[in-house]
């Protein structure tokens, strides 16, 4: 199969379903209306809550909600066949992940930015937001885990992709002081010198690798940890206008730029999927995800169709900084799809290696020759590159060689191949440490929202040692999982936790649309929530008895699978309560006409009734 009918393809699909479905969600079920004002506005603290171009919140958004998932989530996935992934990230996206991503920014918008667990308290009730506060502190540390991860197999001993990522931190320092405070307002100049910074930092880490400087930046798996955690606190606790937004508005650029490039290279190109559209792992027994299609394949592929650690973003940072209710649908749908779309490329370039290339890279060597397959071009993407590729789990350094093959086969791009991967490399880091600095300052305002009810003073996000300590608890958490677990133990369980966050927000919007009493368009999540909440409460039973329960035999591994399983246990456990709250709720309202208006309840028949507005109860 070429890619290019395939590239096509998912451009026209998405563009029409953005131009269309997503303006039916904004006008008919959300009713944006840029008279109300956000909360960038009402709350504005400079640090937290600040009105921010649309440009550039879309650059912090996509690059938040953009991080290992859509990356890494279709390579894996790639064992199955290019086929099975290629629909569920095209429709997932349409039906399911744009949805889901809108209507949850739409009704934090219109709750002054609170959390999830806030709106799940008000449009559910509060045990529901009670359990989904727990659920999400649980969901969002393994999510953090699972993405970390990728990042940590990526770089460790690689002393240009660790250079290159970490200038980017003073470069985002630099641009974020120029457009706030050297030069405000002044967002293009600010652009140029980003770009450019990154840019050159690419091209020097080359230099860098091949210098007396070397053994500064080549770290071990230990030592990338350790890195990793440290830029988390720290992205957490600074303003947000300093670090995080102009990192992430950057890498967004990177990270557009690329994949507009890539589609280009498959124009130019025309590569061949070497991968069949299906494999015989559909049935299970897999090497890489050892479940069958379904439903592994709905839980491996855990952002570029949908994702609930989209949600947190758009609970999280994002309604903090958007300037116009109308600009919900640009954000929120928009980034969904370009995440699409950039899933459709990593899917593209992972099914362009040969079958027995992609194994080899992804499996232990011990692991690879249990399949009796010969690899074909691993050696020489090797030697071309300068680094061994062999036995390189993940998914980001396959990903990276596919990206490498695509550029190189370019007319006159033969002899860049090094520069192409180590690109890469730094391409998939950057998208995935944009999403540890935004998850982690996700995560610590649910901390301090959660530890405010107890002692006051922790609900306030400007309170230093508030933030210190919530932080602080959030990166040891996260940091552990990675330290302690594998691909093959922490992703089963960052997809299931993941997809039934998106389970928990699909239903906590439902019942927000019933409540504002537009039951005729309730179909509109009530479809994708029935759909990923039984795939994954499946999945997740499926992964504690065949995956959890047996480490917990295996040497090593006895704390960590008591660990997952707990956690796993929990999280399905939150997912049921807080889906029949939703139902209960929907009951009230729809069979004894029983709403809810500003916290109180109010009933049909009472004098000048008139239902609340989407997210308002």
């Amino acid at each position: 199969m070429n890619a290019v009918p395939i590239v096509i393809g998912s451009l026209l699909f998405l563009a029409l379903a953005y131009r269309y479905y997503s303006a039916f969600i904004a006008a008919k079920v959300l009713a944006l209306d840029d008279r109300r004002t956000t909360p960038a506005y009402a709350l504005k603290d400079g640090a937290n809550y600040h009105p921010t171009n649309k440009w550039v919140l879309f650059g912090h958004h996509f690059a938040a909600i953009a991080g290992a998932g859509p990356l890494i989530g279709p390579v894996l996935a790639a064992q199955f066949g290019y086929a099975p992934g290629l629909l569920w990230l095209l429709l997932g996206a349409v039906v399911a992940g744009g949805v889901h991503d809108l209507l949850v920014l739409t009704a934090s918008i219109r709750r002054k930015g609170k959390s999830l667990a806030e709106i799940a308290r008000h449009e559910v009730s509060p045990l529901g937001g009670a359990v989904a506060s727990v659920a999400i502190l649980i969901i969002i540390i393994v999510a953090l885990a699972g993405l970390g991860l990728a990042v940590v197999n990526a770089l460790r001993e690689s002393a240009w992709g660790t250079f290159t990522i970490a200038m980017t931190i003073p470069i985002a320092l630099f641009v974020g002081l120029w457009m706030n405070k050297i030069r405000p307002g002044k967002i293009a100049e600010a652009s140029v010198i980003g770009v450019v910074g990154i840019f050159a930092a690419v091209i020097l880490g080359n230099a860098v690798a091949h210098s007396s400087l070397a053994h500064v930046f080549i770290l071990s798996r230990e030592g990338i940890i350790i890195a990793l955690a440290a830029y988390g606190f720290l992205a957490s606790v600074l303003p947000v206008w300093l670090l995080l937004a102009p990192r992430d508005y950057l890498s967004s650029y990177l990270k557009i730029g690329t994949i507009m490039a890539l589609i280009v290279g498959v124009l130019v190109v025309h590569p061949n999927l070497k991968m069949p559209a299906f494999t015989q792992f559909i049935h299970g027994h897999g090497p890489i995800i050892p479940g069958k299609l379904f439903p592994f394949l709905f839980i491996t592929i855990a952002c570029g169709a949908i994702s609930g650690f989209h949600a947190l973003v758009s609970s999280g940072t994002t309604p903090k900084m958007l300037c116009k209710e109308t600009e919900a649908r640009f954000v929120g749908y928009g980034a969904m799809v370009v995440e699409s779309l950039v899933s459709v490329i990593a899917l593209i370039a992972a099914s362009s290696l040969f079958p027995a290339d992609y194994f080899a890279i992804n499996l232990s060597p011990d692991k690879f020759a249990a399949l009796g397959m010969t690899p074909v071009n691993v050696a020489e993407i090797s030697r071309n590159v300068g680094e061994n590729l062999a036995g390189r789990p993940g998914g980001a350094v396959s990903l990276a060689a596919g990206f490498t093959q695509i550029f190189s086969s370019i007319p006159g791009m033969r002899g860049l191949m090094s520069y192409w991967y180590h690109f890469a490399i730094m391409f998939e880091a950057l998208f995935i440490l944009t999403t540890i600095d935004a998850g982690t300052r996700i995560a610590r305002f649910l901390v301090q929202e959660f530890a405010g009810r107890v002692w006051k003073p922790m609900e306030r996000t400007n309170w230093l040692p508030g933030a210190f300590a919530a932080t602080g608890a959030v990166v040891f958490a996260w940091a552990y999982f990675i330290w302690t677990g594998s691909v093959a133990t922490i992703w089963p369980m960052f997809g299931t936790a993941n997809q039934l966050l998106a389970g928990v927000a699909l239903a906590v919007v439902t019942a927000a649309i019933i409540n504002a009493g537009k039951v005729r368009y309730v179909w509109v999540s009530l479809v994708p929530l029935a759909f990923v909440a039984v795939t994954t409460l499946y999945a997740g039973w499926l992964n504690i008895f065949d995956n959890f329960l047996p480490a917990v035999s295996v040497p090593g591994q006895k704390v960590f699978g008591i660990v997952s399983v707990s956690l796993t246990v929990i999280i399905m456990f939150c997912a049921v309560v807080i889906l029949v709250e939703s139902g209960r709720r929907a009951y009230r309202v729809l069979a004894k006409g029983q709403y809810t208006v500003q916290g109180k309840p109010v009933s049909v028949g009472d004098p000048g009734f008139r239902p609340p507005d989407f997210g308002e109860a």
